[in-house]
């Protein structure tokens, strides 16, 4: 029976399974359990009919050694047009008769080719239809042979991608300059390049019945703890859509709690962040066709440090801290905090400086709450413009428009003066959060904690940190706390947070990622070695 007369759903459930790459079959299941037929016209017959109204697929029937029929079926534009007539056809057409080999029929002709003929690094030969199917659609290309019930599918991948460049959002002043493109492989070669060790693992899947993305999962065997690598495992397996298009969605169907406006996720374009993760036990995940890298579990500290905190000395380190961390609450808090105390706690304020804030807010025609929804909710529109216009001109929209509107609605009486300056220090302060994803969860709470500010004044600000909070304490992100080192309390981890310990005493892992190897380094020998240098 020819594979053509198999396609239809009847037929088709009669057909007994055979064992498959699952991460295939997941993704193919419509023709799972499907062969090859011996006929080279019926496969080409029922590829024609799977890839109906496909223009971009190629077919190219020829003659190898001018004998044995064969044709060639790839994807137009995502393979090497130049690879494919130098290693497949030319080899195929022309040397195969000038080498002087006696084929007697088709099966040594299709033997030849993948062991003498093709010269390819990557070759491999498939009877199942679904995994046929799959090379033709990620840029292999398939070749045909009369009366052989298998195909072989060569290598060639070949698209226009960008190349290797400096990091856009995660810039430092003495980090490496590369990161991540959209290209999966070029990715987990950056990574590799940094960690030469064969322990450094790498699992692939693909996820979305139709989009069939290709998803890799990377860890150190002897370092992260199997249970975690077990887990992420687990909630991949488990994830069933049409199509993962990039890292946000892939997150937001595996992290823990999807109410919560925390990121449950460290997402990064920099190798070097990816690299000091999988060395402290963590799991990275990388998409196809995304630039970014996932890193699990992530905790608040995670989110709040910066890669240039590991490249200048501890010192300078704990001082960009502090300054970090100021802002991150600055950027929530200012705004709340200057309504509940103009509208309902005036006697808080100095004198001196309530009687300048009163005069300034003289001739004002709205309360603080509403002046200082104005100026927030003015402030995010040009910030979003700045996002959406070209470079250049995104920079200038938002620096001129903030400078140009805040004075015209001083001078319109809208606003006061101070209004501007808190609402200006509040953006500055904003974008000291290192991570994208925790500045937008900032932006989105301080809206939460003016409205509460407005209705309760300091207690209602008071009530809203205290909701946060208990919130954060008890939020995980794949069984890890996210307040962790701090809750619960682990003074040997604390060396990495706030401040930031010498090198020197930061020899062990985060106790809280229950690592297999604990230890960086050997505390001893760095001390002897210090002792050394001394002339001790």
């Amino acid at each position: 029976m020819g594979l053509f007369r198999l396609l239809s759903r009847k037929n088709r459930k009669k057909i007994q399974k055979v064992n498959t790459d699952t991460n295939v079959s997941k993704v193919f299941g419509d023709y799972q359990g499907i062969h090859l037929d011996k006929s080279l016209d019926n496969n080409i017959k029922s590829i024609k009919t799977i890839f109906r109204d496909c223009d971009d697929i190629v077919y190219r029937p020829f003659k190898i050694a001018k004998r044995f029929k064969a044709e060639l079926v790839y994807m137009d534009g995502m393979v090497k047009i130049d690879a494919v007539d130098n290693f497949v056809m030319k080899p195929l057409m022309l040397e195969y008769g000038m080498a002087g080999i006696e084929v007697e029929d088709e099966k040594k002709a299709f033997l030849y080719a993948k062991e003498a003929i093709i010269s390819t690094a990557n070759i491999k030969e498939s009877k199942e239809l679904e995994k046929v199917l799959h090379a033709i659609m990620i840029g292999a290309v398939v070749i045909f042979i009369e009366r052989n019930e298998s195909a072989l599918i060569v290598e060639a991948k070949g698209w226009e991608q960008r190349q290797v460049e400096a990091p856009q959002d995660e810039v430092t002043v003495r980090g490496p300059r590369d990161a991540f493109t959209e290209n999966i492989r070029t990715n987990s070669a950056l990574i590799r390049r940094r960690i030469c060790d064969p322990k450094l693992k790498l699992k692939g899947y693909l996820i979305g019945r139709r989009s069939k993305t290709r998803v890799e999962v990377m860890y150190i065997e002897d370092i992260a703890n199997p249970r975690l690598v077990e887990e992420v495992f687990n909630r991949i397996e488990n994830i069933d859509v049409d199509s993962v298009v990039g890292n946000g969605l892939l997150e937001q169907l595996m992290e823990d709690n999807w109410i919560s406006p925390f990121p449950q996720f460290m997402t990064t374009e920099r190798p070097d962040r990816v690299t000091a993760a999988l060395l402290e036990g963590k799991v990275c995940i990388l998409i196809d066709n995304s630039s970014m890298a996932s890193v699990l579990p992530a905790t608040m500290n995670d989110l709040l440090t910066a890669p240039d905190d590991y490249y200048e000395r501890w010192m300078v380190a704990t001082l960009i801290r502090i300054v970090r961390l100021t802002g991150a609450v600055a950027s929530t808090v200012l705004p709340a905090l200057y309504i509940a105390m103009v509208s309902f706690h005036p006697e808080m304020i100095p004198s001196a400086f309530a009687l300048s804030i009163a005069s300034c807010r003289e001739g004002v025609p709205f309360p603080a709450f509403v002046e200082a929804f104005l100026m927030e909710g003015s402030f995010e529109l040009m910030r979003e413009a700045g996002i959406r216009l070209p470079g250049s001109l995104g920079q200038t929209m938002g620096v001129v428009g903030a400078v140009v509107i805040g004075q015209a609605a001083v001078s319109a009486g809208i606003v006061s003066p101070v209004m501007v300056v808190v609402v200006a220090l509040t953006g500055i302060a904003n974008f000291t959060v290192p991570s994208f994803d925790v500045a937008l969860s900032y932006r989105l709470l301080r809206f939460g904690l003016m409205i509460l500010s407005a209705v309760l004044g300091l207690y209602g600000l008071i009530l809203g940190l205290l909701l946060i909070l208990s919130h954060i304490c008890i939020l995980k992100s794949f069984g890890t706390p996210y307040l962790a080192p701090w809750i619960p309390l682990n003074l040997k981890d604390l060396k990495d947070t706030v401040l930031r310990a010498p090198w020197q005493y930061m020899s062990y892992r985060p106790s809280y990622m229950h690592t297999q190897d604990k230890k960086r380094s050997d505390l001893d020998k760095v001390e002897e070695h210090l002792k050394r240098r001394k002339g001790e």
